[in-house]
């Protein structure tokens, strides 16, 4: 690396582009993990889970992509490896995808889905410490908010290809196995980012005069709010499992609903990130609102209401995504974003294991205990959220 790397930085310009061009390293990813991801429950159903073995290994595997970032963060924070990092994080993700394909029982399909989140836990806090420091400007909420999107993008193009894959061939392998060609552009994509942006990766130390060496109040607060909903937030995959087992609609069909579901969720990530940027965390009310209403829908209704339910499900999820990220940047210095990038999904991802464990439990046995738990937990959030936004408005 060359002496004007080592003190290059980004401009307006350059930062933009670097969103872009990590979001069309997203695109791809989301493009063959979302794919696989929209077809994992009636996969698993068909190679024997039940719909509590659904929920546990949806659980499982983002307790696991979650608690391993706390691992990963220290990494990057004690070597400042970030590009090195998310490079290995690209490569496990993505292998997973394709392997899936040669799963011969539930249980081996179940070791890559957790295989897979773990290859986005090592790479997540690099990459978003990266991202926030390119919306130091051009703002947090637009940076994560348009990278959402196009990770979004992807993520509604993926589930189409394993649809028609579906629809063609009725085969759920054949299906992966296509998408280890996006798996593959990811690789590719990534790897010319990083040469493109060497100094993205540039953080200054940990400890540095005037910076606090903890986390704040603020933080805690948003991470409890964030917590409960990740708890009420059903995993699509028992939503899938749902739709299959009820006839709520045909197998080919499930994917493009959770394609739609994606759609919705870039939406709703480029109008809440904009919107974050005005006004902070209040943005996060509606989005939470929202999350809270499509359980009933999506559990409860017919075809045409769990339909409703899937794209709002979507766009909450879109919401949570971009604004998460973005108000970890606005809440914590640069110099501790590795660390909080790692401690907040641990938090998050354990309630995340809990809630999907509970709801995949609660399935079999009371489609309104699933519906009612779900929307509750959701609703207790704006508690702590409030708290959140009166601690960072004293500290201002």
């Amino acid at each position: 690396m060359s002496k004007s790397d080592t003190v290059k930085t980004f401009g307006t310009r350059s930062a933009l582009a670097f969103i872009v061009s990590f979001g069309i390293v997203s695109l791809f990813a989301d493009m063959a993990y979302e794919g696989m991801r929209g077809i994992s429950g009636p996969y698993l159903a068909l190679l024997g889970a039940s719909g509590a073995a659904v929920g546990i290994i949806a659980g499982t595997g983002e307790l696991a992509g979650y608690l391993l970032r706390l691992g990963s963060a220290r990494i990057v924070e004690r070597t400042r490896a970030y590009w090195l990092i998310a490079l290995l994080g690209y490569v496990v993700q993505m292998a997973a995808v394709p392997l899936l394909a040669l799963a011969g029982n539930w249980w081996m399909a179940a070791v890559l889905i957790v295989f897979e989140r773990a290859g986005k836990a090592l790479r997540n806090p690099a990459a978003n410490t990266m991202m926030s420091r390119a919306g130091e400007h051009i703002g947090q909420g637009w940076a994560f908010g348009l990278h959402e999107a196009l990770d979004q993008t992807g993520a509604m193009v993926g589930p189409l290809i394993a649809a028609l894959v579906l629809a063609e061939h009725h085969q759920y392998r054949e299906a992966l196995l296509w998408l280890g060609v996006p798996a593959a552009l990811t690789i590719l994509c990534v790897l010319v980012t990083a040469v493109r942006f060497p100094y993205a990766g540039h953080v200054k130390p940990t400890h540095v005069p005037g910076v606090a060496r903890g986390l704040s109040h603020a933080f805690w607060l948003y991470t409890a709010s964030a917590s409960l909903f990740a708890f009420g937030f059903a995993d699509y995959s028992l939503a899938a499992y749902h739709f299959a087992k009820a006839d709520i609609v045909g197998a080919p069909v499930i994917p493009i609903l959770y394609a739609a579901a994606m759609g919705s969720a870039g939406a709703g990530s480029l109008l809440f990130g904009r919107w974050f940027d005005r006004r902070g965390l209040a943005v996060l009310f509606p989005g939470i609102v929202l999350a809270a209403c499509a359980p009933p829908l999506m559990f409860l209704g017919g075809t045409a209401v769990a339909i409703a339910g899937t794209v709002l499900w979507g766009v909450a999820l879109g919401v949570q995504d971009a604004i998460m990220s973005a108000a970890i940047a606005r809440l914590v210095p640069e110099q501790l974003r590795a660390r909080a990038y790692g401690v907040f999904p641990a938090v998050y991802g354990v309630a995340w294991f809990l809630g999907s464990a509970l709801l995949g439990e609660l399935y079999d046995h009371s489609l309104v205990a699933v519906a009612a738990v779900a929307a509750g937990a959701q609703l207790l959030a704006l508690y702590p959220l409030r708290l959140a936004m009166r601690r960072q408005n004293a500290s201002q």
